[in-house]
């Protein structure tokens, strides 16, 4: 089968190898003039390094990644209240990996050139639009600086990997308007540092009205420093901050101000973000979930079908669910209208449930369970484990992380 992937971010360039795989003819085309290292710190979950191990990826993945450990709790006093280790720590088939985004988008780049050849991948095309009719579809591209069209592509389906602001969903659903704004602000940066804790930790911290997301990326170096990233979500209220982009530069010392008393005997959160280099703002915001991502042949897949809140180590990892998912249908059958049936009766309510739940704190929620009980803090008698482990456990089974679910399959 013949396949037109639009967007050559993460999905969709998983979504390339996992079809040539399978012996399909995928093409993907990309509206910026070069794929570049964009980003900075990312999760890879169990349940995605899964499919990328059956790609042939974790060996190349863990060269410049950390296999985390662990996952810890802290109030804004720096006092831990939950702990659980992660990926192969915790008894998974498979590891978590934290590393920096341009890591494992340039890997897949690399990986698409070398495996499926060097025009599989178009620069500098730029979706106009699309028509399609019982036997086809055929994707109009267009050079998005000049407006001109430089090329149309004929397929027997198109897949709208294209991001938060798609192209190919605005065409589905023309009347649907902006994303939906949270009033948070992500304020992201990277610093060489020493390690905290045991050097493989990922620490949340605070609540989210004032949170810090912080864990390294690259393992530690001849001089004892290592890459840390961080995120500082930020509760900012109305803003003219709306559209996302992964390179506008913030207000460096205004956020050391709003994190000043945050000195604990294991990190120096104030000092954390004035030795990064940069300090970017990411407006959190996502879409409402749709009833249906797939139209004739043409559907939806990643940030393009499920845009969701930057919680729970997510959004990556469910775009590479959808990427399974639909190679899976595609095993099983034939016919596109009964392929894109069967990933959208899959993947359509599976995702919803995770923006929602991201919306509604993810497992952050225990970060606002604990400061609204605790204000002042509290002893470790006090701490509710039980109703902490209800919170985390749920998530885990809505993302499609339980443990006894994913070590069942291959």
């Amino acid at each position: 089968m013949k396949i037109i992937i639009v967007g050559g971010g993460i999905g969709g360039l998983t979504l390339a190898l996992s079809l040539h795989k399978e012996g399909h003819d995928v093409k993907v085309f990309e509206s910026v003039k070069e794929i570049k290292p964009l980003g900075v710190g990312i999760n890879l979950l169990p349940h995605c390094v899964r499919v990328l191990t059956n790609l042939g990826l974790q060996e190349k993945i863990a060269q410049n990644a950390i296999e985390t450990s662990d996952l810890k709790y802290f109030n804004k006093y720096g006092q831990e209240f939950w702990s659980e280790p992660r990926g192969r720590f915790a008894g998974y088939k498979w590891p978590q990996f934290s590393l920096h985004r341009g890591n494992i988008q340039m890997l897949l780049f690399d990986e698409v050139m070398a495996q499926i050849g060097k025009e599989t991948i178009q620069q500098n095309h730029h979706l106009s639009h699309f028509e399609q009719n019982e036997n086809e579809v055929i994707a109009y591209f267009i050079d998005k600086d000049s407006g001109e069209k430089i090329h149309e592509e004929k397929a027997d389906m198109l897949i709208g990997a294209d991001g938060i602001n798609s192209v190919v969903r605005q065409q589905l659903y023309p009347h649907e308007g902006k994303p939906v704004y949270s009033e948070n602000v992500l304020y992201r940066g990277t610093t060489v540092m020493k390690p905290f804790l045991n050097g493989k930790s990922m620490a949340m911290i605070g609540s989210m009205k004032q949170k810090m997301v912080v864990y390294p990326i690259q393992p530690i170096d001849s001089d004892g420093s290592c890459l840390i990233n961080w995120g500082a979500n930020v509760k900012e209220g109305k803003s003219t901050l709306t559209a996302r982009d992964w390179n506008r530069q913030a207000d460096q010392k205004r956020l050391i101000n709003l994190y000043i008393d945050w000195t604990f005997d294991w990190l120096d959160v104030p000092a954390m973000i004035a030795g990064s280099e940069a300090v970017y703002e990411f407006p959190m915001s996502d879409r409402n979930p749709l009833e249906k991502w797939s139209f004739g042949r043409v559907t939806l897949l990643g940030d393009a079908a499920h845009p969701m809140y930057p919680i729970g180590s997510n959004g990556a990892s469910q775009a590479i669910l959808d990427v399974d998912c639909l190679t899976e249908c595609m095993k099983n059958n034939k016919d596109v209208l009964e392929i894109l049936t069967q990933y959208d009766k899959e993947r359509v309510p599976a995702a919803a449930k995770v923006v929602m739940q991201n919306r509604a704190k993810g497992p952050d929620e225990i970060l606002d369970m604990m400061a609204d009980l605790f204000p002042s803090g509290f002893t470790a008698d006090e701490i509710p484990h039980k109703k902490l482990a209800n919170v985390m456990d749920n998530y885990k089974k809505v993302a499609g992380f339980d443990i006894q679910t994913l070590n069942q399959k291959n």
